[in-house]
């Protein structure tokens, strides 16, 4: 098992952090995923008819995390919140990118709920998870440049296990080493907040919505909640 760790330093820096935790084992990542097409189809149809449009940095939930990212040193306009960044693209060009289907899954439920969301392959990730700040000697390697190695600086907060960081700036970008592919069988998949007493009823149904989509195409998926009353979960 996997145990994640949110460290009593960021809990106490953001008291009303929660993340789901979803877990995926027995992943089928090379069979069609209907439900997945339409959800990707019906926000682009949405978008393109006027009647919804993504979460902008103008919105709470993600003004939340542009306030966050500038308190350990980000500058969030330039290096923006992943939900902050699809958004951006799916407004700009109209339509979600396909990567695959599991990622695809986070991808929609991530931008139709203003949640910041990643996954991790379990099968690359090297012992428990921390969501700690950076000591500023760790190295990264961005998912899609696996020639490129960075080092986060002190205090950022970062997602990291014993091989090394996972996520940079929280959540802006992660890892190559533990990216998901078709071929990702035991996947963990994250939905954050800032604010749970004002948001933590969407993060309840954007984890509803992603293990539902992710249910037909998995042996077994679990839901898990990490907040500072309940820094560590085992998936």
């Amino acid at each position: 098992m996997t145990v994640f760790h949110l460290t009593p330093a960021v809990a106490e820096a953001f008291p009303g952090t929660l993340a789901a935790v979803v877990t995926a084992t027995g992943l089928r990542g090379r069979e069609p995923w209907p439900a997945t097409a339409v959800a990707l189809e019906d926000l682009e149809r949405q978008l393109a008819d006027g009647t919804w449009q993504p979460a902008d940095e103008t919105d709470p939930r993600v003004e939340a995390w542009h306030t966050a990212y500038r308190s350990f040193g980000t500058n969030p306009r330039r290096v923006r919140p992943s939900v902050d960044a699809l958004g951006r693209r799916l407004t700009k060009k109209g339509t979600l990118p396909r990567i695959n289907p599991a990622v695809d899954s986070y991808n929609a439920v991530s931008v139709r709920h203003g949640l910041p969301a990643g996954a991790f392959d379990l099968g690359h990730v090297a012992g428990d998870v921390e969501i700690r700040r950076a000591e500023g000697t760790e190295s990264f390697t961005p998912l899609g440049e696996p020639d490129v190695t960075e080092t986060p600086g002190p205090g950022e907060i970062v997602y990291t296990d014993d091989d090394g960081v996972l996520t940079r700036h929280w959540n802006h970008r992660d890892a190559h080493r533990t990216r998901v592919t078709e071929d990702s069988t035991h996947v963990a998949f994250i939905l954050e907040t800032l604010h749970a007493a004002r948001d933590g009823h969407l993060v309840e149904t954007a984890a509803a919505e992603l293990r539902d989509l992710l249910a037909e195409h998995s042996d077994a998926v679990t839901v898990h909640h990490l907040d500072p009353a309940h820094p560590r979960v085992s998936v």
